[in-house]
């Protein structure tokens, strides 16, 4: 894993050294802070689990036109039901994703 810099802004570089400016907030080198081990661990992680998090919206948004597409088609009372049923679970899929997300931001996991 590569080393990680943590600017005053926040924004995190991956790299053997500081950046000579930080693309964010234009700081110069010295107020970036080597993050250690334990830090830089968290960092990888919680970038891997926004990730996921990001693929659960999307996913969410898919069953979404797909339940309106089938709601619109209107088969049958059955076929509209499991659509807006799942509608129902996509949007609180993509709540509860979208609010973890929103809570890593305000923790400073974002990364």
């Amino acid at each position: 894993m590569k080393k990680k810099w943590k600017c005053v802004c926040g924004y995190i570089h991956d790299g053997d050294t500081a950046p000579d400016q930080c693309p964010k907030c234009g700081a110069p080198a010295e107020k970036f802070t080597l993050l250690d081990d334990k830090a830089a661990n968290l960092v990888e992680r919680s970038r891997h689990t926004n990730v996921l998090h990001c693929q659960l919206v999307g996913l969410a948004r898919k069953l979404e036109a797909a339940c309106k597409d089938g709601i619109a088609d209107n088969l049958d009372p059955g076929c509209v039901h499991v659509f807006e049923t799942t509608l129902a679970h996509s949007y609180e899929i993509m709540k509860l994703a979208m609010t973890e997300m929103q809570g890593h931001i305000a923790k400073g996991k974002w990364g």
